[in-house]
């Protein structure tokens, strides 16, 4: 139910790093129109720390700039994200290492504010959440996260779960779409949490779920399936059609392209990041890479570079860096070239998309400086 930081899974990212059918007819991503865009020069690994690019999902909770100022040598800004999530600390503190890392590195930091659904059945909750929101814009937040405890752990006083689609959130994601503000959404979990663990698509799903089996859904069939998570999504979503609303981590529809791409085109202004779930599209590229490349191009406005890494308070930049560079570089191995590889997520290697330059642009960091568009501003 509650996913550990990602940064717990990079050091098999780390090792791994370290060391074309056409598509079917009956696909539901259509194959990409010929194009000078979508055909066009392809980046190298020569140029990656030379191309502009936002890791638009990170969770930093040191103040200390250094590893901004590292990750800025490798081309890298970030968006930092606060989450009410209990591994973490306290909603407060995040965000206050957030202000104080914008501050510092205004043209290479922004960040999301959060709140608690805690208390979500008194009164009170709207008129504190809202006015908490309202603090975070005006101290420079560009978007709100909505954590996936919505839906897998918040229960009402008959201990009931409460889904993202309890009349009890409406008027405040209202207040989103009035206000034009940008909603963070997680929620549900990847589709293998609901799958034995022979069942699992890829191998850190599998050793997450096998060391945390409180939050393997496969084991606790009294709890909301993937399909009721989803659905109460899409209900919440569709209910608010003004909505910026941006589906963190693919939108928990990850195990399939075709579904994320029914998703996209059933909501016009929804975007997704790819943060930790890169070993997902990976995966399907061992199954059918010309469709998940089509997909790639034809969503290519609507897909935003993440990885999900985090840092404790207690961890240098230096050390955060020599976790997430080689995942960083061995992402763009797989979007850039064509070469197979062997990832950790995988037994067998995979080959990567070779996507366009314009494609990758993109993906990197053209969506995201147009999804927040006040972002990543020197200061005056």
């Amino acid at each position: 139910m509650t996913r550990t930081p990602v940064r717990a899974a990079l050091p098999a990212l780390l090792s791994a790093a370290l060391t074309a059918v056409a598509m079917a007819a009956s696909s539901g991503v259509l194959a990409a129109p010929k194009s000078k865009e979508n055909d066009g020069a392809r980046y190298t690994m020569a140029d990656f720390a030379k191309v502009p690019k936002i890791d638009s999902h990170v969770h930093l909770h040191n103040a200390d700039p250094a590893f901004i100022d590292a990750a800025r040598q490798l081309g890298f800004k970030v968006l930092t994200i606060n989450v009410d999530y209990p591994d973490f600390p306290p909603l407060d503190e995040q965000q206050q290492a957030a202000i104080e890392l914008r501050k510092a590195r205004p043209a290479d930091v922004a960040w999301a504010v959060s709140f608690s659904s805690d208390t979500s059945d008194q009164p009170g909750w709207l008129a504190a959440t809202q006015q908490r929101v309202d603090a975070g814009l005006r101290a420079g937040a560009v978007g709100v996260k909505v954590w996936k405890n919505i839906g897998m752990s918040l229960r009402d006083k008959q201990g009931q779960l409460v889904m993202i689609d309890d009349a009890r959130f409406k008027p405040l994601f209202t207040y989103f779409e009035d206000k034009g503000i940008t909603m963070l959404g997680h929620q549900g979990e990847p589709h293998n949490c609901w799958l034995p663990l022979d069942k699992m698509t890829v191998i850190n799903d599998r050793e997450y779920f096998a060391h945390h089996p409180q939050y393997h859904m496969a084991l606790h069939p009294e709890m909301p399936s993937w399909e009721d998570q989803m659905a109460a999504r899409d209900r919440m979503v569709a209910a608010h059609p003004k909505l910026k609303f941006i589906g963190m981590h693919m939108a928990s529809l990850e195990r399939n392209v075709d579904e994320l791409a029914a998703f996209l085109d059933r909501f016009p202004l929804a975007k997704v990041d790819l943060a930790a779930r890169i070993g997902q599209l990976q995966y399907q590229s061992q199954l059918d890479r010309a469709k998940v490349r089509a997909f790639m191009i034809k969503y290519q406005d609507r897909l935003m570079y993440g990885t999900d890494v985090s840092q404790p308070p207690q961890q240098s930049g230096a050390e955060l860096l020599k976790e997430v560079e080689p995942v960083w570089r061995m992402h763009w191995r797989y979007f850039n070239t064509e070469e197979s590889f062997k990832v950790s997520d995988l037994k067998k290697p995979v080959k990567g998309l070779g996507l366009p330059k314009a494609v990758v642009d993109k993906l990197y960091h053209l969506n995201a400086e147009r999804s927040f568009p006040t972002a990543w501003k020197a200061a005056q």
